[in-house]
């Protein structure tokens, strides 16, 4: 078909005098954007990937390639109710939406992507390695559907040496690192910093007391006495001495740990040949506890001094991402990442997504070394520069010391996604064997467990946990606090009816506003239960009907459990509509399953139910009092020592307190009064 030539004044946003017609870019080779693709196949049976779905999301691409900027930028793909399903970036945007326009070539992920375009975004951007970070962002934020997503973006831990005080703290660090002082990490886990804190502790003797701690102190604490601290607060070392600790653990941390090694080693024999035994034994004790912090640390590279080292694995449709982080010649953790990708992707074009995701809020090392080669690796590499203020190199190393350290990261990853999809097989023909049990006739892809938790009617709680073929899905976990006027305190009954209800009304409601949207993704976890396991007997049973026929909830199977005799596992009750009272076998394995999830229920509600009680009881009465926020808290207790003496004081003495002004001593002053 001949087309007719696109008259530059017909197309806003776009140079007239620009080298390129956007009719002449669906011919123009871009480069490395459009490659040789292969010939488009279409799932027929995919209403989204229908030819006839494709050829109208192409329309909308032409329709916006017009106002496509030429230069580097970030462009978002949205649907007709406005979710974003795809973010990309390109050297050259409108090179980038002429291949999506010519509607040929494309896997079915892009097939089904392109059918689901109703409109299009565009941001430019200066450099290209701006549109990589903005990218990054953006993903992180909206979560498209057809993007490569890290699904767990927790912040690492850091050991801190903390620069603003007189006496150094060593303490554990997560978030924002705007306290002065030194961070040496990241560590993959909590109990990897905790274990090297604990070593740390033994052969350097820091404090790891906190601030007001350490100034309130006037008798050493435990941890001096069992050698664990220098005792600083109360001057049990001079300061200069402890100023010599703290330099050595800076030294340690930094990648000097032969030389502390060795100067504490030549202390010891000096002070063995001075014949105080009792200072050589401690010395001896510090030089343990550094070999026990790198004798724990498997791995450590002898040429590496910092790297953090990925490597990807495909198997079975599934990615699994290994990271070890290796800082001062050490090994420092790892961790397994299993993205959320279309398996039609490469393991090369997953992990390049996902870098950019991992270092969107992390500092970069010096050096990053990859399993397998990436396209935007030049590019990724100037933006981390940026970000971490020193030059970034990345490779994918093909022998001698850095190729080991992949290969051992890439057999990890390998053992692991063995072991997920082992626990995956095993936990589908769990939940195959529980419906058959129970007689539910669809397939279990979701399960909700329901738990109630008080002591007397108070701090009253119920817990939602949830189970899948992926196991324990803790991030759906939810927590309700019983706040009805209307539950008598300690009603079982009535807690479980309000929790059911606040539940499935939000359910319900969502489902609704969902109804017009596009379809949402096949295989994420769904939203609405397959079968709701309540822990408790005929009246809580009862209670959930209730709740499920007044709302209406339909095509969710009901289930009761009531503990055996004398509360014996292996003797429940299981009540189920339309059938009489029953149990399971004492060794079915369907029953084993359901025991644990209701020990889980029971462990999540029991949990919540102690972390509110004992908020509740540390809660002060100045926390009522409108106006008093913690800085002023906190110089009433240092005047007066406790809430109780602030209640008695007089309205003169309270306008004496530092900090407190006569406005806010009155406020105080009426509250305590008011009251008595």
């Amino acid at each position: 078909m001949q087309r007719k030539p696109a008259d530059p004044s017909d197309q806003p946003g776009l140079d007239p005098q620009a080298d390129l017609s956007p009719a002449e870019l669906l011919d123009e080779s871009a480069e490395d954007d459009l490659a040789e693709a292969p010939p488009l196949e279409l799932d027929l049976t995919s209403e989204e990937a229908s030819p006839a779905a494709v050829l109208k999301g192409t329309a909308v691409i032409r329709a916006h390639l017009r106002d496509a900027p030429k230069g580097p930028g970030v462009y978002r793909m949205l649907s007709a109710e406005g979710e974003v399903l795809y973010v990309g970036k390109a050297r050259s945007i409108a090179k980038r939406i002429a291949s999506y326009a010519r509607g040929v070539g494309h896997s079915n992920r892009i097939a089904r992507m392109i059918s689901l375009t109703a409109s299009m975004l565009f941001v430019s951007t200066s450099t290209e390695t701006e549109a990589l970070l903005l990218e990054a962002n953006y993903i992180k934020q909206m979560k498209p559907r057809f993007n490569v997503l890290l699904r767990d973006d927790k912040s690492f831990p850091y050991i801190l040496l903390t620069g603003d005080h007189d006496a150094p703290q060593l303490t554990k660090h997560r978030g924002a690192r705007n306290r002065k002082g030194d961070y040496f990490g990241p560590f993959a886990s909590v109990w990897a910093v905790n274990r090297t804190l604990n070593a740390l502790q033994r052969a350097f003797l820091l404090r790891s007391c906190t601030d007001s701690y350490y100034e309130n102190r006037t008798r050493p604490c435990l941890l001096w006495q069992i050698k664990r601290c220098a005792g600083p607060c109360t001057g049990e070392v001079s300061k200069e001495d402890y100023a010599l600790f703290v330099e050595e653990a800076r030294d340690f941390l930094s990648g000097k740990s032969r030389a502390v090694r060795d100067r504490l080693a030549q202390d010891m024999g000096e002070a063995a040949e001075a014949l105080e035994f009792e200072r050589a034994a401690r010395l001896r004790d510090r030089i343990a506890a550094l070999s026990a912090i790198q004798g724990q640390q498997g791995i450590n590279p002898r040429n590496t001094e910092e790297a953090d080292v990925f490597a990807i694995v495909e198997q079975a449709g599934q990615f699994a991402i290994e990271v070890f982080f290796f800082r001062t010649f050490q090994n420092w953790g790892n961790r397994t990442y299993y993205p959320r990708a279309d398996r039609s992707l490469t393991p090369g074009e997953v992990l390049d997504a996902f870098l950019a995701q991992f270092y969107a809020d992390k500092p970069a090392p010096r050096l990053v070394l990859l399993s397998d080669d990436i396209e935007n690796r030049e590019v990724l590499a100037q933006a981390l520069a940026i970000r971490s203020g020193h030059r970034v190199e990345i490779a994918a190393p093909q022998r001698g010391e850095k190729k080991e350290l992949v290969d051992h990261a890439a057999q990890n990853a390998r053992e692991a996604l063995a072991r997920r999809l082992a626990d995956a097989a095993s936990q589908e023909k769990l939940l195959v064997a529980l419906g058959e049990a129970l007689g539910v006739a669809r397939p279990i892809r979701r399960v909700e467990v329901y738990d109630n938790s008080h002591i007397m009617g108070s701090n009253a709680v119920g817990g939602m946990i949830v189970a899948g073929p992926g196991g324990f899905m803790k991030a759906h976990y939810r927590t309700f606090n019983i706040k009805s006027e209307d539950v008598t305190p300690g009603d079982d009954f009535g807690m479980m009816r309000e929790v059911l209800r606040r539940r499935f009304s939000r359910l319900l409601k969502d489902e609704q506003q969902a109804a017009s949207a596009a379809p949402g993704d096949a295989d994420a976890f769904p939203s609405r239960p397959d079968l709701v396991v309540i822990d408790g007997g005929a009246g809580q049973f009862a209670a959930a009907r209730e709740i499920f026929s007044e709302l209406g909830v339909e095509g969710v199977s009901l289930i009761s459990i009531a503990k055996g005799v004398d509360r014996d596992a292996g003797r429940e009750t299981f009540f189920v509509e339309g059938r009489a009272p029953f149990r399971l076998p004492p060794r079915d394995p369907a029953l084993y399953f359901v025991q644990r999830l209701r020990d889980e229920a029971h462990r999540f509600a029991i949990g919540t139910h102690r972390a509110r009680r004992k908020k509740d009881f540390t809660k002060s009465p100045l926390d009522e009092i409108a106006g008093v926020g913690p800085a002023r808290k906190r110089a009433l207790l240092n005047a007066f020592g406790t809430a109780k003496a602030i209640s008695r004081a007089g309205l003169g003495d309270l306008e004496k307190v530092p900090g407190i002004n006569a406005a806010t001593a009155k406020l105080v002053y009426d509250h305590f009064n008011d009251r008595n």
